[in-house]
């Protein structure tokens, strides 16, 4: 293997860290978090979540399984660059077809190893989640420190639209029992193979397609996708959802960046959290029973709420917390059949406890939408 070069990560309160690299590459900004996922890398780097974003991987070794063609969240790695403490020199699984650096590098995705991630870890972790750079070199020049003052803020960005699918298309048999729009804010690809295999046909939208065009489509429910950014900054999406899913009473089902949308459609307010909640094992309380789902998250910013209430949304209640920090995991309409959670149900990082969601939404499916008597799914129904 050729000489390692020097590289480093810059935040931009000043701190950084050295690292090497493998190969050259252009000066790269990004908002730094870090995931403590244990496996499944290559599905965090290809997560639209993660667009804008240079990603800290928790784990010691990264890249030792390789990378194959079928655990990927979209076409391509959608991440700004990443950092590992040990990137693995050889690649073991009977699946993988190149290696982790290659496939990176063929996507011109930097990656900086050898820094101590869990002083940059605990560092985000004190100091919040916040713009940074990563380049080759012994330490930070003026040039890369005017760079990174110059990039873009994740408070205010609308990365949705850059992360959306260009065009309508649709996935599932062409005969199935149900019909479910979907809108494209960055969605993952597994929340589609989970739909198909549940019987769904289901139509993807652009990001900024207009409710009349969705009703054209004639469609059983609605569904509000996952993506990154900053939700305050998608403000075309709430009247949409005003309409679909408030006046029209559509069968509503959003995650992550979806859960945040409907939130806002009907009067909260989102939040920006210190460092975010990103990787497996976070434990989430079922308001209702007291049921403890174990869960994969994948989001900075939340839907601001107060005891079951959520502040300027007097229609709509919260029916689940984070047990790490209080903060709101998912809410409902209280009439209509409109639910959303803030954690990832089609993730698959070991357990499986939230996928229920979805048998809930199919459930809400066959609801009558006036306001009084539809099925707003329950805990104890899911």
């Amino acid at each position: 293997m050729p000489q390692k070069l020097k590289a480093y990560v810059l935040l931009e309160d000043g701190t950084w860290f050295p690292g090497t690299a493998r190969r050259e590459f252009p000066p790269t900004t990004g908002e730094v978090v870090f995931t403590t996922n244990l496996t499944g890398y290559q599905e965090v780097f290809t997560d639209p979540s993660y667009l804008g974003q240079i990603v800290t991987m928790t784990a010691t070794m990264i890249g030792n399984y390789g990378v194959n063609s079928e655990d990927v969240e979209s076409t391509k790695p959608q991440v700004n660059g990443v950092v590992v403490r040990e990137l693995s020199n050889r690649f073991s699984n009977w699946r993988a077809r190149e290696a982790l650096d290659e496939w990176l590098a063929s996507h011109n995705i930097p990656i900086v190893e050898d820094v101590d991630t869990r002083r940059l870890t605990r560092h985000i972790r004190a100091a919040g989640a916040m713009r940074g750079i990563v380049a080759v070199g012994p330490e930070p020049t003026p040039e890369v420190r005017d760079r990174l003052e110059k990039s873009p803020r994740m408070e205010g960005l609308d990365l949705a639209s850059l992360a959306t699918t260009e065009g309508k298309r649709t996935v599932g048999d062409p005969n199935a029992r149900y019909h479910i729009v979907a809108y494209d804010y960055g969605m993952k690809e597994n929340i589609l193979r989970l739909f198909v295999s549940l019987g769904c046909r289901v139509t993807v939208v652009p990001a900024h397609t207009p409710a009349e065009e969705t009703l054209e489509l004639k469609p059983d429910g609605l569904f509000l996708s996952n993506g990154p950014g900053d939700p305050a900054a998608v403000k075309y999406a709430l009247p949409m959802i005003r309409e679909l899913a408030g006046k029209r009473g559509l069968p509503t089902f959003g995650i992550c960046l979806g859960h945040q949308l409907i939130g806002l459609a009907f009067g909260g307010e989102t939040v920006k959290l210190p460092y975010g909640h990103r990787g497996g094992n976070h434990p989430v309380r079922e308001l209702e029973n007291g049921r403890v789902l174990i869960t994969s998250q994948n989001h900075g910013f939340a839907v601001r709420g107060e005891g079951k209430n959520i502040p300027g949304a007097k229609e709509l209640e919260i029916t689940h917390i984070n047990l790490n920090d209080g903060t709101v995991e998912g809410l409902r309409h209280r009439e209509l059949p409109i639910f959303a959670v803030q954690y990832h149900p089609e993730a698959s990082p070991g357990p499986h406890d939230a996928r229920k969601h979805f048998a809930a939404f199919l459930e809400a499916l066959g609801a009558t939408a006036v306001p009084g008597t539809a099925a707003s799914p329950r805990s104890e129904d899911s």
